[in-house]
């Protein structure tokens, strides 16, 4: 398998994720052209896309995808709830309806060579799931946007040999930024999304010696610094109360606006 952020932030994300024959991407956040760039640098055309596996409903992840369809018609993966809201969309209403493809939490189901699995995440949106993806033995997963994590949380992603994982915001930045009180809130909440801090601790729960690589993703662009991100990560796990070490594992902040490191998994 390989792994690729093409773009992950705040103002942005998808995801690109495949095998020799098997071609997917996680969410569609970003405008078309944006898209298809990033997978020429993969040298891949939209026209080989054999799924968009959708998070959730918020702009930053489905932004792209009316224009992206008008293109080409791709199957459209996403929970009941993420379709819903979708179809009630004035920006994103008329996708055709035998596109969309309906998963449900822990239903694993296939496309192609991978095995995909969503799985629960607390946000604060209709039906949010991250995705699970498994080939040939091997594990991957993208998990963003969620305001906390606990032990099924934990479980789901034991034995992972690939993670993207939200690290989205300094606690310290957020607080005495230009942010108005009430997003502060809802950023910092349980149905919010991951802090650096509160994200290096996830990692220290699931770290395993055949690991290969950690993309932190969805960095937000006001209340984060990818430097700050990859440091606090790498002071968190060594500071957890496990055998690893920050160093002991490559970690990448995956960018923004542009396409990061290809993982080989």
């Amino acid at each position: 398998m390989r792994l690729c952020s093409i773009a992950s932030g705040s103002s942005g994300n998808c995801i690109y994720i495949g095998t020799d024959t098997t071609h997917l991407l996680v969410d569609t956040g970003i405008s078309k052209k944006r898209i298809e760039e990033g997978l020429t640098s993969l040298e891949l055309s939209l026209n080989e896309i054999d799924g968009i596996l959708l998070t959730h409903e918020h702009s930053d992840h489905v932004s792209g995808l009316r224009v992206l369809l008008r293109k080409r018609e791709i199957p459209v993966y996403g929970t009941k709830g993420t379709i819903r809201k979708i179809k009630e969309s004035r920006q994103l209403g008329d996708i055709p309806e035998d596109l969309f493809q309906e998963v449900k939490q822990e239903e694993a189901f296939t496309i192609k060579d991978m095995t995909v699995t969503p799985m629960h995440i607390s946000h604060d949106a209709a039906e949010p799931v991250a995705y699970r993806f498994r080939h040939d033995k091997k594990n991957a997963a993208v998990v963003t946007d969620l305001g906390c994590y606990n032990d099924y949380t934990v479980e789901c992603l034991r034995g992972m040999d690939a993670l993207l994982l939200e690290a989205n915001h300094d606690v310290r930045m957020l607080e005495t930024g230009s942010y108005p009180y009430y997003l502060k809130q809802r950023i910092l909440g349980e149905r919010g999304h991951l802090s650096n801090e509160n994200s290096g601790r996830f990692l220290s729960r699931i770290l395993h010696d055949r690991l290969k690589a950690v993309v932190l993703g969805h960095l937000s662009k006001e209340n984060n610094m990818p430097q700050l991100a990859y440091e606090t990560v790498r002071v968190e796990i060594t500071m957890a109360d496990n055998e690893f070490k920050g160093s002991d594992f490559p970690i990448i902040v995956a960018r923004r606006s542009g396409v990061s490191d290809i993982i080989h998994i």
